[in-house]
């Protein structure tokens, strides 16, 4: 592992400002795009192709929050190489030489749709290995990779809970404008998830949504993405802990094809700023303990 952990130093990043303004942290897990050497080697894809599953520039979208009081998490590696928005063990046997541990989850739909924590295809479905890859290759990654960011997340999520009784994870995302199906309705500027009222008390995204509006961006709400492992794992509304999920269409701040920063780029995120303030100004005492919507 010493080659990986040297090209992928440091494999995330945490921002924390000199002072916290509220209990609220951003977070951008799939937005890395340092591909290790082997990776690329062991690719029928070309880096071009890869990228396609990168939230692009989200990092740089949400990056000037911490000078405004809001701590900011960047993961360095790509989702396509190692999905920390996935369980730890989340693993297709049909990639790999060797038997799996028998706690892994080979099972999940997103195993079946070759997007587990081990990915087997991009984001449009391309398939990524030439051959299998070794069990002992994969748990590598996981250990040196996923459990530290993992590990790192926890520790501010518990400092923010301790220091203020309750905490807020924005985890910011970005989605292709239009959707592998055609049957598909046109997707929103952005869209919400909550893991259908399970993940924070409403009127955070209800923040969220008239903030944007107001903004004149276009909003939806739990369709096509609820939120991912990040949401459902670390929102337990009754605890005090509230996980929201921002996706973003990618074309209202990038060039897709080319995929470089469009013409409102900065807009965007000066927007951000404005949402991150929306969100402090929401009483502590509304993010307390809260019970869920049941299901």
């Amino acid at each position: 592992m010493t080659q990986l952990e040297g090209e992928l130093s440091p494999p995330f990043e945490i921002v924390e400002p000199a002072a916290w303004r509220a209990p609220i942290i951003f977070n951008s897990p799939h937005s890395g795009s340092v591909y290790p050497h082997d990776f690329l080697n062991a690719s029928r894809i070309d880096l071009a192709a890869l990228r396609r599953s990168e939230d692009s520039f989200m990092d740089e979208l949400i990056e000037g929050l911490s000078e405004r009081g809001f701590p900011v998490i960047r993961v360095n590696f790509p989702r396509s190489y190692v999905d920390v928005n996935r369980e730890p063990y989340e693993l297709d046997p049909r990639m790999f030489t060797g038997r799996l541990p028998s706690f892994a989850n080979t099972r999940s739909m997103r195993v079946a749709g070759g997007l587990g924590t081990i990915p087997r295809v991009v984001g449009d479905g391309q398939e990524i290995y030439r051959e299998r890859l070794s069990v002992d290759d994969a748990l590598a990654r996981i250990e040196a990779l996923y459990k530290p960011y993992h590990r790192a997340l926890r520790r501010l999520i518990n400092k923010a809970h301790q220091a203020f009784g309750t905490v807020v994870l924005m985890d910011c995302h970005s989605m292709p404008s239009i959707g592998v199906s055609r049957d598909e309705p046109r997707r929103p500027d952005m869209v919400i998830g909550d893991r259908y009222g399970t993940s924070c008390a409403p009127l955070l995204p209800d923040m969220v949504e008239e903030t944007m509006r107001a903004l004149g961006y276009s909003v939806g709400r739990n369709k096509p993405y609820a939120g991912g492992f990040i949401t459902e794992h670390y929102g337990n509304p009754a605890s005090g802990l509230h996980t929201v999920q921002l996706e973003l269409n990618r074309a209202i701040y990038m060039d897709e094809r080319r995929r470089e920063r469009g013409p409102r780029f900065a807009q965007v995120a000066a927007d951000f700023a404005i949402l991150a303030d929306a969100l402090a100004a929401v009483p502590l005492g509304d993010l307390g303990p809260f019970q869920a919507a049941a299901e």
